[in-house]
């Protein structure tokens, strides 16, 4: 467990004071931060709380009301928002120096994260914050910054994400087929065979995809391919399935707490599983094709079952 302070980091915080919170990207990262947004709120429901991020990820925060405003990642705009307290979630050199140049009396980091100057207040491992020798999930981690910051240890909630739902009177599952290397994407053709089971279910398959991603071999079903990022949340939170590679997506999916099967090539399964789900996740011991369309099928019929 963390060594107590005198005074908590948050104890410093007057009243109504506003926290800008940098998670520039990527898509997985951003929507795993909101957990340890939540739980900040929570504990200082006053606090007026800013994230920094970059355009395309900007959906990920709106409408959120734990958050008070989305900003740009530049720094006369964190400026003027005047945070008492920059916490960096992303690490690298662009989010330091936003960090750096906040205007905030109070720059947090992990103790991590270079270069270490360039905060005020530096975070241990969650391992140390939580007094535990596991490994730990990506919201687990995050959740331990706001921890060491002095808001009190709970468990770690579920990820939170606004959109209004897909409108569809039919059931359908979303099927994920792309990832961002091929060692972590799963063969199209069993793609196509576990469409076909699913669809003989019942349930429409739709394979979504981002801007650039080929989802020519699917055209036998529903495509949905760059689609904008608030689309795409409303798609995951009409489903009644997801299916897919380690992906972004999945934890959009995750958020509105849709049932998932989730197949992992080299990823740390541990680290980027769904997060407060009901899932299975499927780790390829080796290649990725080593995983069975038989596999996906037996998954998907235990996420499914009531």
């Amino acid at each position: 467990m963390k060594q107590p302070s005198t005074i908590d980091t948050l104890d410093r915080l007057e009243p109504g004071s506003r926290v800008a919170i940098i998670r520039l990207r990527s898509l997985g990262d951003c929507v795993l931060s909101t957990p340890a947004i939540h739980l900040l709120k929570g504990a200082r429901p006053d606090l007026q709380i800013a994230v920094v991020a970059e355009d395309r990820f900007a959906p990920v925060f709106r409408n959120n009301p734990d958050i008070s405003a989305v900003l740009p990642p530049r720094i006369g705009e964190l400026r003027s928002f005047e945070p008492a307290l920059c916490l960096n979630l992303h690490g690298g050199t662009r989010s330091a120096r936003l960090t750096m140049l906040s205007g905030a009396g109070i720059k947090a980091g992990f103790d991590i994260f270079k270069p270490a100057w360039a905060y005020n207040t530096r975070i241990p491992t969650a391992q140390e914050v939580l007094g535990i020798d596991r490994r730990v999930h990506t919201a687990e981690h995050m959740a331990a910054a706001m921890f060491y910051l002095g808001v009190p240890i709970a468990e770690v909630p579920r990820a939170q994400m606004y959109a209004s739902a897909n409108a569809s009177n039919e059931p359908y599952a979303v099927l994920h087929p792309v990832a961002a290397t091929p060692e972590k994407a799963w063969p199209s053709s069993r793609f196509l065979e576990v469409a076909d089971y699913i669809g003989q279910r019942g349930i429409e398959p739709i394979f979504a995809a981002g801007p650039g991603d080929d989802l020519s071999p699917f055209k036998k079903w529903r495509t949905v391919s760059g689609a904008p990022l608030d689309e795409v949340a409303g798609l995951m939170r009409g489903a009644q399935l997801f299916i897919g590679n380690d992906s972004g997506p999945a934890h959009v999916a995750a958020a509105f707490g849709v049932p998932e099967v989730v197949i992992f090539g080299p990823s740390d399964a541990e680290t980027w599983a769904p997060w407060r789900t009901k899932s299975a996740v499927l780790k390829a011991e080796g290649p990725i094709a080593r995983i069975t369309v038989g596999q996906v099928i037996l998954a998907v019929n235990r996420v499914l079952q009531p």
